[in-house]
């Protein structure tokens, strides 16, 4: 599964694209984010995407969940999102 590491520089619709992109390829995507910016972007993301979708009769579902990472060293706790097609 492929791993979208989300910024609060992220911009929602390159992030969308990408997930759209690996959904229809691989079947789903996770998104990992840390910090409350950087999840706003990402959920941001993921709607933009589902509108990206729909279109062609796709829909999808997103799973929420936390996550340990390790940034420069540092452990943090990120939100991890599984997006999936349905």
């Amino acid at each position: 599964m492929e791993i979208l590491k989300v910024s609060s520089k992220s911009s929602p619709g390159s992030v969308a694209g990408a997930i759209a992109a690996s959904v229809k390829e691989f079947g789903n995507v996770e998104i990992q984010s840390v910090g409350a910016g950087a999840t706003n972007q990402a959920i941001k993301s993921v709607a933009v995407a589902r509108g990206l979708l729909t279109p062609s009769g796709h829909d999808l579902v997103c799973i929420p969940s936390f996550a340990n990472v390790v940034i420069d060293g540092n452990h943090r706790t990120a939100i991890r999102l599984i997006v999936e097609l349905i």
